[in-house]
């Protein structure tokens, strides 16, 4: 069943940010990920969540997501992430 992970991203340091992206994007691509949304217009309707930036992507499964989350390949990218934002960053198991 698919998976869908949820980022609420603030960017601290665009630059590093852009080299974050950069090498993401192709590593999940290649495990069968893809991107759904990638920032663009919100709007809160309900509750006091003010996110910053929605980052939303598509999985095969959750065991496919969490696999690449502790692959030394995504931990040798983490960084830059960490490096050059704040978020929050959820999994869910769609129908």
């Amino acid at each position: 069943m698919s998976a869908y992970i949820i980022f609420d991203v603030e960017i601290l340091d665009p630059e590093i940010y852009r080299e974050y992206m950069a090498q993401v994007k192709p590593a999940l691509e290649a495990i069968g990920g893809s991107y759904l949304v990638r920032g663009g217009e919100h709007r809160v309707y309900e509750g006091d969540w003010q996110p910053h930036r929605i980052v939303l992507l598509e999985l095969p499964s959750l065991d496919v997501w969490e696999r690449f989350y502790e692959s030394d390949a995504y931990q040798g990218l983490k960084h830059l992430r960490e490096k050059s934002s704040s978020g929050r960053l959820i999994g869910v198991v769609g129908v």
